[in-house]
């Protein structure tokens, strides 16, 4: 079945809230996520959290009721 993941968009993203999606996996968020026209040009460099690590493998199984944080890259130094 399918899964809803709640995702938080941080920093300059912040203005977008949070949001649901129906995914069951990193795979397929990333691709929900990649047909958002706001988030064009983000994705890619944006990091991407669950319970306070960052996930890069696509295959990451995601359950129902998580929680993904979306890190934009901080700019300044």
């Amino acid at each position: 079945g399918k899964n809803m993941i709640k995702v938080c968009f941080l920093g300059p993203l912040s203005a977008l809230g949070e949001c649901e999606y129906n995914c069951a996996n990193l795979s397929e968020l990333k691709e929900t996520l990649s047909k958002d026209e706001r988030l064009t040009g983000w994705l890619k460099d944006c990091a991407l959290s669950l319970n306070d690590e960052i996930i890069t493998d696509l295959n990451t199984p995601l359950k129902d009721g998580d929680t993904l944080f979306v890190l934009p890259p901080v700019c300044g130094g």
